[in-house]
């Protein structure tokens, strides 16, 4: 049950590796499209993902004026998706907007409408970052908080939040509010550009959905093997 909890990013620029990379890991059953692939192919890979009966998390990140969003949203909910992020710094009225544009676009296209996920702050950003480079004047996790919150109130379905946010957006926002974690790395793996980490046990501890594990199982020698150490870490 824990292999379905984690996202994969197809982190590739063009859709043949995307295809080589499926390929190569059958047992994923939850794929990560993100602005690379996205821009490179268009929904050609979500069509590829959904033949082959994947679930797909479409990660766009929104970020742009009410109308526009409410327009991305619309024709991003037509392709079937099960997750599409839209960033929370957009603000009530347009997360609102975007809330009723997925079901417009769902209905309209006769599919289930995907889960609207709020970006609360990248996980590459750090504490510094927020206060130095962004001059926001809260400590970070009373930011992501603040966005996680923003986003339940304005309607969405749930919050993208690092693994070391999770336990206090899990108590704040109630159990029926989806958590996606990215930045999460197993013990043996590298944090790379990730600043705020858990692993893939300590994330589901705290109370996280979905993990989104990319470069650990992709980048790895053999990912099919390091696909099944995650799991069986997350096992034990």
């Amino acid at each position: 049950m824990n292999a379905k909890k984690i996202i994969v990013p197809l982190d590739v620029s063009d859709l043949q590796s995307a295809i080589a990379l499926i390929n190569k890991l059958p047992q994923v059953t939850f794929w990560k499209v993100g602005l690379e692939l996205f821009t490179s192919t268009g929904p050609k890979i979500i069509e590829v993902l959904k033949s082959q009966e994947k679930r797909v998390f479409l990660d766009l990140k929104f970020h742009d004026i009410p109308n526009t969003v409410a327009g991305a949203c619309r024709a991003a909910a037509s392709y079937g998706v099960d997750l599409l992020t839209v960033h929370a710094t957009n603000g009530k009225d347009c997360l609102q907007s975007a809330r009723d544009a997925v079901q417009i676009g769902a209905e309209k296209a006769g599919t289930k409408p995907p889960k609207l996920i709020a970006i609360t702050l990248l996980t590459s950003i750090s504490s510094r970052d927020l206060a130095f480079d962004l001059k926001i004047p809260l400590e970070l996790p009373e930011f992501t908080l603040q966005m996680a919150l923003l986003a339940r109130e304005s309607g969405l379905d749930g919050a993208v939040c690092s693994p070391q946010e999770a336990a206090q957006l899990r108590n704040s926002c109630g159990n029926d509010f989806t958590l996606v974690c990215p930045g999460v790395r197993p013990t043996w793996a590298e944090k790379s550009d990730q600043k705020r980490s858990l692993t893939p046990s300590q994330a589901i501890m705290a109370g996280a959905n979905y993990l989104v594990i990319g470069r650990p199982i992709t980048a790895a020698v053999d990912p099919e093997l390091a696909w099944q150490k995650i799991i069986a870490e997350i096992d034990n």
